[in-house]
């Protein structure tokens, strides 16, 4: 999430406010403090712009 945001040249708060998160939520699941509902996976991979299979897809190496 973390890569996709910063690719996007988002902040935390700017993704957390897109998706109608609190920015503290975002930041815990960045840090894979949280987990996470589906539901929730699906608000911020709209709110990056990508699928929710993209999101959560480790990166190439």
């Amino acid at each position: 999430m973390r890569r996709i945001r910063l690719e996007r040249k988002l902040t935390q708060e700017k993704v957390a406010e897109l998706a109608d998160l609190h920015p503290n939520y975002v930041s815990s699941v960045e840090r894979s403090e949280r987990n996470i509902s589906i539901c929730n996976i699906e608000r911020i991979a709209r709110a990056l712009g990508v699928t929710m299979s993209e999101l959560v897809a480790e990166p190439a190496a």
